[in-house]
């Protein structure tokens, strides 16, 4: 693997200039100082009650993600680069879902394959010819940006579904000014904290044209033993909107209402954070508690908005993640400022070749894989888990995509032994609404906590970190 780029310090030593103020900072604060602010950090943490789940293991409802108190910083320069990249790519990803499921210029061009959407498991035929409010299917992104150089981005993954996380930026910002004060003093940080209003902007302008004046809008969630569970109650207090689970719902005449203690309520946009397959039992799953029976049919006949909608899975699957770059230039005409990773698609019998004859070398991604799993970092597998992994991919290469190791940036983080180096990557969040796209400065940075790990995500023992953009 290449030499990585250090985002606070230059080859030769040089603190770069958005780090110049952190960089003294930490030289004039003692470690006791700071390893005490730390464990000030985890109490808060703990008090407000920010847990995650991982599914399988015992105390998985007790987990916190663990949270670095060194900010990762990005200049305004930096970030408008990204903010450019971001609006053009969710602004693509819409073109695209109209499209998929309407006419399908793109499947006619032969720019994507068909088989690669009609076989897919995302796709959802239930949304075809299906119109949504000012044509937008994606109204909150999570796209993950890596970083290998300067003015080098990467986008590694769009996700499109229900992107978590939102909460952890929300939550470390709040913490970083209660426990920092004099290092905020040093700079202009871009505030992140109006993220809740823009959010409820966005999803009052896509209500449908049933809505009352003051669209009713609502969280649903699959309740509490759901791994993001925190998040969608602390979204939904944030927000001022009810938090509902699929009891809480029900369809009559074709709307959907809420019960409450004062007689049924319309509901008019609801913020689902529920799978598709378990939204409806009538349409999707029928053995799901968790979805509302008929709520597709009010979908459908636009009584109600579904953020995002059903079947943007089929924008975010991995292997369709390798066309984006074609899927840019075929709705915009333009050339994508935020580049993908390189990637081979196994389906591909010349890119199979490759990847199995490089298989120390790559990161090999199930399609539909997410959290970490079913990945394999080549240079880091012993013989063991290449050839096992080899037999899995030979048995049903489709369900693979590869990619090279890349060399994540750094950044200072505070660990056991003082601070050092940690490779990390950036989960902005887009918000597309009636004829507004909103991206609050800055996201989620989630670092790789073990030394020279390059696997970020929570689930695999990762932590995150408040992202500072400077507003100059």
């Amino acid at each position: 693997m290449a030499e990585c780029f250090d985002e606070m310090k230059g080859a030769d030593g040089s603190v770069r200039p958005a780090y110049e103020g952190l960089d003294a900072w930490l030289r004039d604060l003692s470690p006791d100082v700071l390893d005490q602010r730390c464990q000030e950090a985890e109490l808060l943490f703990r008090r407000i009650g920010i847990t995650f789940a991982v599914y399988g293991e015992a105390d998985s409802t007790e987990r916190l993600i663990p949270f670095d108190v060194i900010p990762r910083i990005l200049s305004s320069s930096e970030w408008t680069l990204l903010q450019r990249g971001l609006t053009q790519r969710v602004k693509a990803i819409n073109m695209y879902l109209k499209d998929i499921y309407g006419r399908r210029e793109i499947l006619k061009a032969g720019v994507i394959p068909e088989d690669l959407v009609f076989q897919n498991q995302v796709f959802r035929p239930e949304m075809n010819a299906q119109k949504v409010p000012h044509d937008v299917y994606v109204h909150i992104a999570g796209i993950d940006i890596v970083r290998v150089g300067p003015e080098t981005f990467y986008v590694l993954e769009d996700n499109a579904r229900t992107p978590s996380g939102v909460s952890y930026m929300l939550e470390n910002r709040e913490i970083m000014m209660r426990l920092f004060p004099d290092l905020f003093s040093r700079y202009r940080v871009a505030p992140v904290e109006n993220y809740p209003d823009e959010l409820l902007a966005t999803l009052k302008s896509v209500a449908p044209e049933t809505a009352a004046a003051e669209p009713n809008v609502v969280l649903l969630s699959p309740g509490i033993y759901n791994s993001a569970y925190f998040e969608h109650s602390f979204l939904a207090d944030k927000l001022g909107i009810e938090l509902v689970e699929g009891r809480d719902l029900l369809v009559k005449g074709g709307v959907v209402y809420m019960r409450t203690t004062e007689g049924p309520k319309r509901v008019d946009v609801i913020y689902r954070r529920v799978d598709d397959d378990f939204l409806d039992p009538l349409a999707f799953r029928p053995d799901s508690s968790l979805g509302v029976p008929g709520l597709m049919s009010a979908y459908q006949a636009g009584q109600v908005t579904l953020a995002n909608a059903v079947g943007t899975g089929i924008a975010d699957d991995k292997a369709i993640y390798s066309y984006m770059p074609d899927i840019v230039k075929f709705y915009l005409s333009e050339e994508p400022i935020l580049q993908n990773v390189p990637t081979w698609r196994c389906r591909d019998p010349k890119h199979l070749s490759h990847v199995l004859d490089k298989l120390d070398e790559l990161v090999v991604k199930e399609v539909h894989g997410s959290g970490g799993y079913g990945m394999l970092i080549g240079p880091m597998a012993d013989k063991g888990k290449l050839a096992a992994f080899r037999t899995r991919i030979e048995a049903d290469p489709k369900n693979y995509i590869a990619q090279p190791t890349l060399a994540l940036s750094t950044c200072p983080t505070w660990v056991e032994r003082g601070v050092a180096p940690r490779h990390i990557d950036l989960r902005p969040f887009v918000l597309t609404g009636k004829d507004t796209v909103r991206i609050v400065p800055g996201g989620l940075t989630r670092v790789a906590l073990q030394r020279g790990s390059l696997v970020v995500n929570s689930s695999q023992g990762g932590g995150t970190k408040d992202t500072w953009v400077l507003d100059t």
